[in-house]
């Protein structure tokens, strides 16, 4: 599956953005999909979870409460909703997709996606 990552950019701490991944090439539905970011210098880490429904989600520790993964099959587009954005939020956030099957629905491990979006830059500034 092909993987389009947007909706990056700058603001002011506190504030919000949406990124969206759409999908192509495969059938949206038999994926589950997640949300990566990578600081300048860190490794690339998990954010967020969602199985191929929508009805299970799971987030990393320092961003719950304030950060929403979402999904609309019949757009084949996959969101992340970024509340009260902190400057610690500031990377590239990756969308990746990881095929329907008897396992997890995420994997905070990288290296269990192998297909990735581009990634859209995030910056917060202070």
């Amino acid at each position: 599956v092909q993987l389009q990552a947007s909706g990056g950019g700058s603001v002011q701490a506190g504030g919000s953005l949406r990124l969206s991944c759409v999908a192509s090439g495969r059938t949206f539905g038999r994926y589950h999909m997640a949300w990566f970011r990578q600081a300048p210098g860190k490794e690339r880490e998990f954010v967020a979870g969602i199985n191929w429904s929508g009805s299970s989600t799971y987030y990393v520790d320092s961003v719950k409460g304030r950060i929403t993964i979402s999904r609309d099959n019949a757009k084949s587009t996959v969101y992340l909703q970024m509340n009260s954005l902190k400057p610690e939020d500031t990377a590239v956030y990756y969308c990746a997709a990881l095929p329907y099957g008897g396992g997890y629905f995420y994997y905070t491990n990288s290296k269990e996606y192998h297909d990735w979006g581009q990634g859209t830059l995030v910056t917060v500034s202070s």
